[in-house]
């Protein structure tokens, strides 16, 4: 007879199902929201990222648009309305001095906060684009593709790039949250 916990692929009945985590996970998320909020804790600029274009003949620069605020807690940020994104690229908006014909790399973060502050964003903030939603349905939380999951009926935060650096999503939001 074959026995179904082998492996461990079912959970034990008294531990919480992946429906339920992932329930917890997002109650998690707003009470995080709500206390970063009572606190009036830091927030972050949200900004997406405008190519330059070329209408007839007036060329624009890129810029990079308001987007909203967040709460940026390590890998994730916590938009202030409730929506969590993966954290993407960090500028500060400061008016660049003179280009200096240093590397790519270099030249590539002067013109990335030049784009900042043409978008309004006041000197010297900080300024997070090309940031990814994260999808807290049940299903996208099961599928482990993402920084939030669910696994074995825990909520989880994948914290680095390697399969096992996941960690218990409560302790995690608190550790950052107290940073703030």
């Amino acid at each position: 007879m074959d026995d179904p916990t082998a492996g461990g692929a079912v959970p034990a009945p008294d531990s919480p199902s992946d429906d339920e985590a992932a329930a917890s996970l997002r109650a998690l998320v707003e009470h995080a929201a709500a206390d970063l909020a009572a606190r009036d804790a830091r927030t972050e600029a949200l900004a997406r990222y405008k190519p330059a274009r070329r209408i007839v003949v007036v060329k624009t620069a890129e810029s990079l648009e308001p987007a909203g605020r967040a709460w940026r807690l390590g890998v994730l940020l916590l938009g202030t309305d409730g929506r969590v994104f993966e954290t993407g690229r960090i500028t500060r908006a400061v008016t660049p001095t003179r280009s200096q014909h240093l590397s790519a790399q270099v030249e590539q973060r002067k013109a990335e906060r030049r784009a900042a502050v043409r978008g309004h964003f006041a000197e010297g903030e900080v300024v997070n684009y090309g940031y990814e939603p994260v999808d807290l349905s049940t299903g996208a939380l099961q599928g482990g593709e993402q920084r939030l999951l669910v696994r074995d009926g825990r909520a989880l935060v994948r914290w680095g790039t390697a399969a096992g650096e996941v960690r218990d999503l409560a302790a995690y939001l608190a550790d950052r949250a107290e940073l703030l």
